[in-house]
């Protein structure tokens, strides 16, 4: 009995601490490091297996303007984002913070300054939470690879990563979320990542913290793809803008924001969190289709964020013209392809008792059985060039159940 009531106090503290999260929907990740100077993806040094003496002077070119990451967080901002998250240290090595345990850190090379320091005064300025990625890989540190078969070296390298985990959020402020990532090459025992972030909440208490230090944590973070986890647990899907995560000066695979749109519509759907990245360049200017697509995106969030933000899971499936947000009694169909002038939604269960098209004084029909919803006096074609929204009020908190409609049709069939 003790357990359980333990387990449920750390279940409502959870809870608490994860609320303003789940309702924020939207956050920018940053990527950045000395690999922007060669603008060839964050992996470059990997893939091009440049050594390290030779890479390790890219951080004497590393110069970016001072206070660079304002413009980030006033783009986030103005995006409709609610909080930020920024590469402290990438898989390179090379700390964007003032670090006691390494001279290979921005504050002591080119840059002379603390980054992390200029971004959490950033985001703080225009009223955004603030996030610490941190790479527990390190490529550059002489026990990084062998401490997976030398425990000597895993106990130096562990006590170094530790030590630079408890710097971060020891020396910035309130932190709201810590996000660890590429576990390579411990399990969570070699990390000792219990320990680690019993470390951490003791001395950032609110702070959320990720499933990639091999325990499961606060939320999961399905990467470049949107898969939503079982009904109350937290996720949040990570996604480039291009094919990069670091800049990458000739990838030029960019989403529209369009499909933008259409992916926080998706993980607000499911329950969770969209976090898109930018891949600053070296000097900290932020590439331009990024601002292009995020600014587009910044509109329609103006018009149509009140139907994202703090968005509950709905359990229906996507059609290939709509997806779904939902609070409460009301239903919002996000529509991405235009169906007309009539729009016909199947396997609505609850009944709706009035629809609206948002941004629209038109008044909208309701016709509807038990197989389906006839919306009708509609436009015939999209009055949002990015996704068009309507509204529905529910008599009850609204179900959608496809398989009943077609098992229902075809009864009436036969």
């Amino acid at each position: 009995m003790a357990k359980k009531q333990r387990m449920s106090a750390e279940e409502k503290d959870r809870r608490q601490r994860m609320k303003w999260w789940q309702e924020a929907k939207f956050g920018m990740f940053i990527h950045w490091g000395t690999y922007s100077v060669l603008g060839r993806h964050e992996w470059v040094k990997e893939q091009e297996g440049i050594p390290v003496e030779e890479y390790e002077a890219l951080a004497d070119r590393f110069k970016p303007e001072p206070n660079a990451p304002r413009a980030w967080a006033k783009l986030a901002r103005q995006a409709g984002m609610k909080y930020m998250v920024m590469t402290t240290k990438h898989h390179e090595g090379f700390c964007l913070f003032d670090s006691k345990l390494t001279d290979y850190c921005a504050p002591k090379r080119a840059c002379g300054r603390d980054l992390v320091k200029e971004y959490v005064a950033a985001a703080r300025a225009e009223g955004l939470r603030v996030g610490f990625y941190y790479s527990l890989m390190d490529w550059r540190h002489p026990d990084g690879a062998k401490c997976a078969t030398d425990e000597a070296a895993r106990q130096r390298f562990v006590k170094y990563i530790h030590g630079q985990v408890r710097e971060l959020c020891s020396n910035y402020g309130k932190v709201d979320v810590l996000w660890y990532d590429v576990p390579w090459p411990l399990d969570a025992d070699g990390w000792e990542s219990k320990k680690m972030n019993r470390m951490v909440r003791r001395l950032q208490p609110d702070v959320l913290i990720n499933n990639r230090s091999k325990l499961p944590e606060d939320f999961s973070t399905p990467e470049q793809n949107i898969r939503a986890e079982p009904s109350g647990r937290g996720w949040e899907a990570c996604m480039t803008m291009n094919g990069s995560w670091g800049y990458h000066k000739n990838d030029d695979a960019w989403k529209t924001p369009k499909e933008v749109v259409q992916n926080l519509v998706q993980c607000a759907m499911g329950g969770g969190n969209y976090l898109l990245n930018i891949g600053p360049k070296p000097d900290g200017g932020i590439p331009a289709p990024s601002v292009r697509i995020l600014t587009a995106v910044g509109e329609w969030m103006k018009r149509y964020g009140h139907t994202i933000y703090g968005a509950e899971r709905f359990n229906g499936q996507r059609s290939n013209w709509a997806q779904y947000t939902r609070k409460g009694k009301t239903l919002w169909v996000q529509c991405h392809a235009w169906p007309g002038e009539v729009m016909s939604i199947s396997g609505l269960r609850t009944k709706v008792k009035s629809a609206k098209l948002l941004g629209s004084r038109g008044k909208v029909g309701i016709e509807q059985d038990r197989f389906r919803l006839r919306l009708t006096g509609l436009p015939a074609k999209a009055p949002d060039k990015l996704v068009s929204v309507v509204e529905l009020e529910c008599a009850a908190v609204p179900i959608r159940d496809r398989l009943a409609v077609r098992i229902g049709m075809a009864r009436v069939k036969a």
